[in-house]
């Protein structure tokens, strides 16, 4: 049974006519078809796959978290499941996009939109964005927490994923509240989306590209950075 009718198929396929470069797409699960799948690995893997077959442009690998645990620990995967985005050639680019969780709902418009981006090479972002992050010296990670009811969800994440795109400094994180409790408990996540920086920054809701790069820069400031840290840490 397939997940995607043929509306949607054929609207999915359109848009990805208007790829350029070849996108791979790197899927991460457990145990397959086994007691051991994690919950949506394998609607996970099935969701990709059928994106997969509609373009000649994508092509998808599927690894187990376990049984090919040194290429997790390559592509930072530390949860299933788990998809990475890459741009795909003799050296694939890996941009630090990745998905946490079951791509579904409204984030399933992210993940289309998010492959178009990364076979264009183009984040779109403003001169004034790529001039800012420019500045960094140190990694940002920056994971967004959804859930797949949330309209507007889908704005904070595709934001955070062009500015992966745009920095080799910048990981970016969808995650799926639902399926990952504990981190949502960690994070404070009581709505959706919230936002995470470097585990301290937290910003509510689906922030101007301006206001979240503003935020995003408090990392160059050690002394803010330490008073973030000890309010999160008491």
């Amino acid at each position: 049974m397939t997940l995607l009718d043929e509306s949607i198929r054929e609207k999915v396929r359109e848009m990805l006519a208007g790829m350029e470069a070849p996108v791979r797409l790197v899927v991460f699960t457990q145990g397959e078809g086994g007691a051991l799948e994690c919950d949506f690995c394998a609607e996970t893997r099935q969701l990709v796959e059928e994106i997969a077959a509609l373009s000649d442009k994508i092509t998808l690998d599927v690894y187990d978290f376990v049984a090919d645990a040194d290429t997790a620990t390559r592509f930072g995967i530390d949860k299933i499941p788990a998809l990475a985005i890459l741009r795909d050639g003799a050296e694939p680019k890996d941009y630090g996009i990745r998905f946490y969780g079951i791509p579904s709902g409204y984030e399933f418009g992210t993940l289309i939109e998010d492959i178009l981006m990364v076979s264009r090479g183009d984040p779109g972002l403003q001169p004034k964005t790529l001039t800012e992050i420019a500045r960094l010296k140190e990694p940002v990670h920056i994971q967004v927490y959804v859930t797949p009811t949330c309209p507007y969800c889908p704005r904070a994440v595709l934001l955070a994923h062009k500015l992966a795109l745009a920095s080799d400094l910048i990981t970016a994180d969808m995650v799926e509240a639902t399926e990952f409790p504990h981190l949502a408990n960690k994070y404070q996540v009581y709505g959706v989306p919230r936002t995470v920086i470097n585990d301290v920054i937290h910003i509510e809701g689906a922030v101007p590209e301006p206001m979240l790069v503003s935020r995003l820069m408090t990392v160059l400031d050690p002394e803010a950075m330490a008073k973030l840290r000890a309010r999160w840490q008491s």
